[in-house]
């Protein structure tokens, strides 16, 4: 079992990423830490498997939970499935919890362009817990 956290390199990612792993040090699982890029290939990941590990260093630091195994999958992926590959990465890590980012849009842009995170709330087999930024 694994606590599933879609990350985005951002602010907000960031406390997705926080939360994510107080989820997991409580439920004492691992945390698989889910990217949607462009492309995979071996530069690739290796530049974001290093990116992450001082991200995911300072968070548990931040954090004060501790140590956490997690493991990061990266997923070639474009705007129209972006959460299918998600959920798909979710479900076969075992996931028991997905965590996922929200940002404040208008009525407008719901309505036109979709949502991959209510795409995500809708489908997930999972529970899913939404971290929103607050306002400052």
């Amino acid at each position: 079992m694994t606590v599933a956290v879609a990350h985005q390199p951002s602010a907000t990612g960031h406390l997705v990423l926080r939360e994510a792993a107080r989820e997991a040090a409580l439920r004492n699982i691992s945390m698989t830490v889910i990217q949607v890029t462009d492309a995979v290939d071996l530069d690739v990941t290796d530049a974001h498997t290093a990116g992450l590990s001082d991200e995911v260093s300072s968070v548990l630091g931040e954090s004060g939970v501790g140590s956490v195994d997690w493991k990061l999958e990266l997923v070639p992926g474009t705007t129209d499935d972006t959460a299918e590959s998600i959920l798909h990465i979710a479900t076969r890590a075992g996931a028991e919890l997905l965590v996922i980012g929200a940002r404040r849009r208008s009525p407008v842009g719901k309505l036109i362009l979709g949502s991959v995170t209510q795409t995500l709330i809708l489908e997930a087999d999972m529970p899913v817990l939404v971290v929103k930024a607050t306002a400052s």
